[in-house]
């Protein structure tokens, strides 16, 4: 089955995460030969080169892009593409589009968001229903607000992200992440990779941390890794309420997120929108136990200790510090979310799991 990964910005957030698993696992045994095209080059482009896979920039100006279509269809012939799996809506809708001059090709897209769209999109989404194979919602949230966004349910399937145990695995002692930062082997290291920007919470987040100082005495360190226009922001913010440089560091965009993982103790997400977020799971098949905003997906991930962690409410630093204290303060219940964590991933978000559903969605795509 020729697969064409068709993405309109090809960077380095969960959607290119999402895209580089299935390619690599799906082709591993060779159920699938992927090809890749993107409007806007990235990360992405720089991974699937060393993978091997075939690729070509496709300049897509909007949703409606007649040319982009016929320039999608043509090279879909030219590499005999059976489908194309969409994960924004201009590049759906491009596809399906290109159905028109491409007859073979069938189209599924998966939906990485969870976010109500504007009218004028919800009548062009049910305009386009009957075009769409198959979907692929992230998370139950995510499903649902597909079908308020106008998309029949009929053929939207719920298939959960997921990650590589084996991928994950190994201990503290592998990481150089409290060597390189100057943190004593005892000190409580918190950290959350995300880049910064308003979704992301940061500012919600270091206000937790300023309440934390005032209500426990345990000293910690918060990690921050990312970039984004609103880190110096974010700084500023530390500085403002008084927050060292012991107790909160920046380190930005880093590659080595394994390393990072494996040097702390605990991994906070603070986003406002989420759908099932890769960097919670990762962090959580590398042992870390976990905080995270009850928002979007994150309620499918965990739903308290059984399931490796806590959930807080958004934009209440109150609820943030409280939970953080307690996982600051008991180590049994640390420990505790840290073992379940593990088993939560293994039988819910296991990478193979993923791909076997992924593929069976191909297939009923294929079949019509």
């Amino acid at each position: 089955m020729n697969v064409l990964y068709l993405l309109n910005f090809a960077g380095k957030a969960g959607t290119e995460r999402y895209v580089e698993t299935l390619v690599k696992y799906l082709s591993a045994d060779g159920r699938v030969n992927p090809f890749f095209a993107y409007n806007e080059g990235g990360l992405l482009v720089e991974r699937m080169e060393d993978m091997g896979v075939p690729v070509r920039q496709l300049t897509m100006e909007s949703r409606f892009d007649r040319k982009a279509a016929k320039a999608l269809a043509a090279l879909c012939e030219e590499w005999d593409i059976d489908l194309i799996h969409c994960h924004y809506l201009r590049e759906n809708y491009i596809a399906m589009l290109a159905k028109s001059y491409n007859k073979k090709i069938r189209v599924i897209y998966t939906n990485h968001f969870v976010l109500a769209n504007n009218w004028v999109t919800r009548v062009s989404n049910r305009w386009l229903d009957k075009r769409q194979d198959q979907m692929i919602a992230v998370c139950n949230i995510g499903k649902e607000q597909l079908v308020k966004n106008g998309w029949s349910g009929e053929h939207i399937r719920v298939i959960f992200n997921a990650v590589d145990m084996e991928v994950w695995a190994g201990d503290r002692s592998e990481s150089t992440l409290r060597t390189e930062l100057g943190i004593p082997e005892d000190r409580f290291v918190m950290f959350c990779g995300a880049r910064f920007a308003h979704d992301k919470g940061h500012a919600y987040l270091i206000r937790s941390l300023k309440r934390l100082t005032q209500i426990s005495d345990v000293p910690f360190t918060m990690v921050l890794a990312g970039d984004g226009e609103l880190m110096e922001p974010t700084q500023a913010l530390v500085k403002e309420l008084g927050l060292s440089e012991d107790q909160v560091k920046f380190i930005g965009f880093r590659r080595d997120i394994k390393n990072l993982y494996k040097g702390a103790d605990l991994y906070i997400n603070a986003s406002q929108h989420e759908a099932l977020s890769y960097a919670i799971i990762e962090a959580m098949a590398a042992g870390l136990p976990i905080i995270a905003t009850d928002m979007g997906g994150n309620s499918d991930i965990i739903k308290g200790v059984q399931d490796g962690g806590m959930l807080v409410t958004y934009d209440d630093p109150e609820s943030m510090a409280g939970v953080m204290k307690r996982l600051l303060e008991d180590r049994a219940l640390l420990n505790e979310c840290k073992v379940n964590a593990l088993a939560n991933i293994d039988a819910r978000f296991e990478v193979h799991k993923m791909c076997a559903a992924t593929y069976e969605v191909y297939q009923a795509a294929l079949k019509g």
